[in-house]
């Protein structure tokens, strides 16, 4: 499987368990396929690219904005940077609908919250954290 093939595969997963996110929040397996099998299959492809697309050298230009720059000029570095992002959004996702029902908080609220985060990450958090803290007048986890 090349790099593109690879890339449409795992957005092709991710948007199906986005789905999941948004559909079916409460059913019993939605959980179990987003973190034990959609997330853990991203980080599994994430660990396998970063030991092929990056060499020991590498590691120390995440020091600095232009040393990273340099590393995501290469197509299979960005695509494990990408994969990176899927499966941590998706890991976001999952936080807020489980969050949101240990404060009962409604459903329908939390769509615009994980549409956000499928496409804008810290974005659909932010609002999230917004609503709970309207609804709760709670900010910080417990």
């Amino acid at each position: 499987m090349n790099h593109e093939q690879l890339f449409q595969a795992c957005n092709f997963l991710a948007m199906l368990n986005w789905g999941l996110l948004i559909l079916a929040p409460r059913w019993k397996w939605t959980g179990r396929i987003t973190v034990g099998i959609v997330v853990t299959a991203l980080a599994c492809l994430y660990v396998y690219g970063v030991f092929h697309a990056f060499d020991a050298d590498s590691f120390s230009s995440f020091g600095s904005l232009k040393g990273v720059m340099a590393l995501f000029t290469q197509e299979q570095a960005v695509l494990v940077g990408w994969i990176h992002y899927l499966a941590f959004d998706l890991m976001t996702g999952y936080f807020i609908i489980r969050n949101a029902a240990k404060y009962t908080i409604p459903h329908l609220l939390l769509v615009p919250c994980l549409l956000l985060t499928f496409m804008l990450g810290p974005t659909g958090l932010l609002l999230y954290l917004l609503i709970r803290l309207g609804k709760t007048k709670q900010y910080f986890l417990d």
